[in-house]
């Protein structure tokens, strides 16, 4: 019976064209041809004496047979991840902890500091996932993270690391040969960046929202340049392109090195419930590496000025 079985590569392939229900965009997040998953498709059919799906010259659908296989499989291929990030950590001893991140925090937060922690544990190796996306510790081989969000995650300890400020910074050379900033109203005649972010109601302070609170109510944020991430609205300013709303805690080494000069002092905080969180599953709270790094990175966050 095992024989009349998909393998795991095959099971893949099946599991993204049902979801997609589109072989090219299956073949895009599989690195593939659409060719090629289309003759996956035909030999699992043809394995299972099965049709999985019904094919018409513009599209494809799930027959009753190949709903029940694209429920399973995805149980099977979740628990198959599951299996092997246990496997990994089980396998990799009791050294290594492995950090789950952003970019922005990485590398203008946490990489400054972090030799400060190999010279105070130097039996913890500390490896990094860099990313933005949202690691599920039960499936991805990773231990400990840090997300930006509302603390609030089930199944996870969270400790909550620092206010995030928004304020304005610039160039030291924009700043010398531009047109003065003596008055938020001098902002107009200069190109200004931020991001666009929102989640649960909540906006991430925008050039509107600083103008606001600077009591400049006639501000057109039409010509604003908007950016998807921090780090780009940041590397904006320290080019010398732009005046950018950027994070205190961020920023703050380029600040005291002279990278970045404040114009203004007027901050905007971001809504209290949303920060910085270290997070781990409840269950290894007391694994001595998770530990370790917890009470040193609330030390570090304790000296973060904001």
């Amino acid at each position: 019976m095992a024989r009349l079985l998909p393998g795991t590569r095959a099971l893949r392939t099946f599991e993204a064209a049902a979801r997609h229900l589109n072989f090219t965009r299956a073949a895009d997040e599989l690195g593939l041809t659409p060719a090629a998953v289309s003759h996956q498709i035909k030999e699992i059919e043809d394995q299972l004496d099965l049709a999985l799906f019904n094919r018409t010259s513009r599209t494809i659908r799930l027959t009753e047979a190949g709903n029940v296989l694209f429920e399973a499989s995805i149980d099977a291929l979740d628990l198959l991840n599951r299996a092997v990030s246990r496997a990994r950590k089980m396998t990799r001893g009791t050294a290594l902890l492995k950090v789950t991140l952003d970019a922005q925090f990485a590398t203008k937060w946490l990489m400054r500091r972090v030799d400060d922690f190999r010279q105070q544990k130097p039996g913890i190796e500390l490896r990094f996932d860099i990313t933005y996306d949202v690691r599920d510790f039960e499936r991805d081989d990773v231990d400990i993270g840090i997300r930006f969000g509302t603390g609030k995650y089930p199944g996870l300890a969270a400790h909550r690391l620092f206010d995030n400020i928004i304020i304005p910074v610039c160039s030291p050379a924009l700043l010398a040969s531009g047109p003065p900033l003596n008055e938020p109203r001098d902002l107009f005649r200069h190109t200004l960046a931020h991001i666009d972010w929102s989640r649960q109601g909540v906006t991430w302070p925008n050039w509107s929202m600083w103008m606001h609170a600077a009591g400049v109510d006639d501000f057109d944020d039409s010509r604003t340049l908007v950016f998807g991430s921090s780090t780009d609205a940041t590397q904006a300013a320290l080019d010398g392109n732009a005046v950018a709303l950027a994070d205190f805690a961020m920023v703050a080494n380029d600040l005291s090195q002279g990278r970045l000069v404040r114009p203004f002092e007027l901050g905007i905080k971001v809504a209290p419930e949303f920060a910085y969180f270290l997070v781990y599953p409840e269950a290894v709270k007391d694994d001595a590496r998770v530990a370790a790094f917890r009470e040193w990175l609330i030390e570090e966050a304790a000296k973060t000025p904001t």
